[in-house]
């Protein structure tokens, strides 16, 4: 489904089970998506209807054309209770004013007036990726086996890049549908955002990733939500942990001297950091910072003007 932008697209899956398919993810909300899935139906899905819809998460991208769908096929939207709850409650925040807490967040990370403005001028933009959200929904676990089709699927949840993210394994297909939580090519943005300034979600999905290595096999095909399927979960389940293991020893010995949130982009991102990006680069920086505080690597101090700085603890 296409996206825009340097992802270009996400992959969306389809299973066949009796009276049409299941659905794993929407794509994002929006006139493009419609007429993207009007062809789907019209071509490989052979205008079968939709049994139900399932989502891996609660991002734009994933949920986005879940209310279209499900009042379309009037099906249910299944998906995982964190992920509901909080769709729901960011949707709420579609066109209004940036909150207090939002913009002392970031003035906390260092960001000056222009960015702020910026930030104000772009609050409550979540909704408008999202087609309008079903009313109710069936809720999956961590664990719980679902059958699909001639197979069971088992839900593996894992979190970090959102609160209760689900992957689905196919133990007969060696297939897992990993969304966002294993990709193939970049890293899973893990942010802290404003609504938690103190949360720890890298820890989060540093743990959840070494879990699913013990979960799922290693010769399963990976379908990811972006790039290619590939195999070879458990080296790539490695690599991501160790490059987030290497930048937080480059992140430890730069705050060896206070720094703030915004000065330390440079050792954890290979890209220039430009007003678009801005804001998931500090939510990552942040995440690395907070691991650190967690671990008692790291302080935090707040000078009088209301921005935190980040020192080493020797």
């Amino acid at each position: 489904m296409p996206l825009g932008g340097a992802l270009a697209h996400i992959n969306v899956w389809a299973i066949a089970e009796e009276g049409g398919w299941a659905i794993v993810d929407t794509g994002m909300g929006g006139e493009a998506t419609m007429q993207a899935w009007r062809k789907a139906f019209d071509g490989p899905l052979k205008n079968l209807p939709v049994t139900r819809v399932l989502v891996t998460h609660m991002h734009p991208d994933h949920i986005g054309m879940a209310g279209w769908l499900t009042r379309k096929f009037d099906c249910k939207l299944w998906i995982t209770r964190l992920e509901f709850l909080m769709c729901r409650s960011l949707a709420a925040d579609t066109g209004r004013e940036a909150p207090h807490d939002g913009v002392a967040f970031y003035q906390a990370a260092g960001w000056d007036e222009t960015a702020l403005e910026n930030y104000r001028a772009r609050f409550g933009g979540f909704g408008k990726g999202l087609h309008a959200l079903p009313d109710s929904f069936h809720r999956i676990s961590d664990g719980q086996v679902l059958r699909i089709g001639d197979h069971d699927w088992q839900v593996v949840v894992g979190s970090g890049h959102s609160p209760e993210h689900a992957c689905l394994w196919c133990r007969d297909l060696a297939l897992l549908i990993s969304g966002d939580q294993v990709l193939p090519k970049i890293s899973s943005n893990v942010s802290v955002f404003p609504t938690e300034p103190d949360g720890d979600p890298l820890t989060e999905w540093l743990t959840t990733l070494a879990r699913i290595k013990t979960v799922v096999p290693d010769d399963v095909l990976v379908l990811p939500a972006h790039n290619d399927p590939f195999f070879g979960l458990h080296a790539r389940i490695d690599h991501l942990i160790g490059g987030h293991g290497r930048g937080l020893t480059r992140l430890l010995a730069l705050i060896s001297e206070p720094r703030r949130a915004v000065d330390v982009f440079h050792v954890l991102f290979r890209r220039k950091i430009d007003e678009w990006v801005l804001s998931m680069a500090t939510g990552e920086s942040l995440a690395h910072l907070n691991c650190l505080i967690a671990r008692g690597q790291a302080r935090r101090e707040t000078d009088p003007n209301g921005v935190d700085w980040y020192r080493a603890v020797l």
